[in-house]
């Protein structure tokens, strides 16, 4: 089904749980809290997607997002798990995190349109128009989606809220 073999059913069901862990913490954190439970589930299955990647991974560039995502996330978490918080600790762990997610959905996305519906996929090659403004929207959600959280979290910490 799909095209996708047994480890690669591993590595989309492993993963795609991430997807809507990162949607409800952005509505509502209005970024991804690693102290969460959610946040501790987002780092759990975003971990086992970037790891199975190198199983099932047609193209370089698929290695190079794992590599990126797990130090996307090493980063992130450690930060807040550190216990070291200088004042720019939040808005770095932010960034990171915002990016981990911009690092899994631009695969997504990619992987749905080139695979459904079964058999006759929306998008046929990675040159396609349709494949490429929809990786373009991803990249403008991430950067408006950061700079309104880089601004969300200095309005809250100008009124000592985090």
């Amino acid at each position: 089904m799909f095209g996708i073999s047994p480890a690669g059913w591993i590595h989309t069901l492993g993963s795609l749980p991430a997807v809507p862990l990162a949607a409800y913490m952005f509505c509502r954190y209005g970024r991804i809290v690693p102290r969460s439970k959610a946040g501790l589930l987002y780092l759990t299955f975003m971990s086992m997607g970037a790891l199975t990647v190198f199983l099932v991974a047609h193209q370089p560039v698929s290695n190079v997002i794992g590599v990126i995502t797990l130090m996307l996330l090493a980063g992130g978490y450690g930060i807040a798990f550190s216990g070291w918080r200088w004042g720019g600790a939040v808005y770095v762990e932010t960034m990171l995190l915002s990016l981990s997610a911009f690092f899994l959905m631009v695969p997504t996305v990619s992987e749905i349109l080139r695979r459904v519906p079964d058999g006759h996929p929306i998008v046929a090659d990675l040159h396609s128009p349709l494949l490429l403004g929809a990786q373009g929207l991803i990249l403008l959600i991430l950067v408006v989606g950061v700079t309104a959280q880089l601004w969300s979290l200095r309005r809250k910490t100008a009124v000592g809220h985090v």
